[in-house]
């Protein structure tokens, strides 16, 4: 798949070197969940019966990051992951947009006329919500319209699960509570984090539980806080490995802390992992977190949580 970065205008350059009949799908797409999949499995099947390339138009960062609009509290899938994920599903080009306060303020019809046009678009395809142009006051029917006709339409209707419209929205409110099976059921795959391996407390280690501390990499959404049962991948171990999660504020140790920490604990692994690059699938939460009122009755709980994880994931 190639990536290509753009930002309002195109210069007279990209407009030559980019424009070419294609078909793409148009979205912010964080998350990538089934109802995202609908639109882009649509563009790609398309262009593949029009033997033309497909193409995918997103906008990075978030629009809601820039302009600091209503509850945006990190992102579902991060960049890199979209730019796998989309691959995987089998399209040609992927063009980022450089999301700016400037950018914010481009009329629908410059949009249009400025970006999507000289890219010579065969066809848009969109969900039944595409807004776009300040304010998203452009919305899918007016796109055949202020390119004069130039590029086809196709409006992709709500992808439904159990009467259910799919959504990042109810992804996030379905993470922010733990129920982790809705948003693996939404997604169509596991919620994913990255981060790097760092020096913690090496309290884990004291209380028989050594756990590999986690400096994310990217300012992911962050579920709810507690412990989970995972799968885990690192650098030098490209095998998955089962393992329990804690996100939490440590408060039988701690008080203040405002930002969640992320521990994993690999189970039946010894190995040496600072410095390297985890991957963690989260596959079910365990519990809330606790605050305990001694070290044993911590233990005796972890001990349970590693059990409740081995059934999970070892049944």
């Amino acid at each position: 798949m190639k990536i290509v970065s753009l930002s309002y205008p195109l210069t007279p350059e990209q407009k030559i070197e980019l424009g070419m009949p294609q078909i793409a799908a148009i979205g912010q797409f964080d998350g990538l969940h089934t109802g995202h999949a609908s639109v882009i499995s649509t563009a790609v099947e398309l262009a593949r019966k029009e033997s033309l390339p497909s193409a995918v138009i997103t906008f990075y960062p978030h629009p809601k990051d820039v302009m600091r609009k209503g509850k945006y509290e990190g992102y579902l899938t991060p960049q890199q992951d979209k730019q796998q994920l989309l691959s995987d599903m089998g399209v040609d080009i992927l063009y980022v947009v450089d999301f700016n306060e400037e950018f914010s303020q481009v009329s629908p019809e410059d949009f249009v006329t400025e970006m999507l046009m000289p890219l010579q678009l065969h066809t848009a395809v969109v969900g039944f919500d595409f807004r776009f142009g300040f304010k998203g006051a452009g919305h899918a029917d007016m796109l055949c319209e202020m390119s004069q006709g130039t590029i086809q339409v196709v409006i992709v209707p709500p992808f439904l699960m159990d009467g259910e419209k799919v959504g990042s929205s109810a992804i996030r409110a379905a993470l922010y509570n733990g129920h982790i099976s809705d948003v693996t059921r939404w997604l169509g795959r596991y919620y994913r984090i990255r981060g790097t391996v760092i020096h913690g407390e090496k309290r884990g280690r004291a209380l028989g539980f050594r756990t590999a501390n986690l400096e994310l990499e990217e300012n992911y959404v962050t579920p709810a806080l507690g412990v989970y049962a995972v799968w885990a991948r690192c650098t030098s171990h490209q095998e998955w490995i089962p393992g329990v999660m804690s996100v939490g504020l440590k408060p039988t140790f701690h008080e203040g802390i405002v930002k969640p920490i992320y521990e994993v604990h690999l189970l039946d692994y010894d190995g040496d992992l600072y410095g390297q690059t985890m991957v963690v699938d989260v596959v079910e939460f365990i519990r809330r977190e606790l605050k305990f009122n001694s070290i044993d009755k911590l233990i005796k709980e972890i001990q349970n949580d590693v059990e409740k994880t081995r059934a999970i994931l070892l049944p």
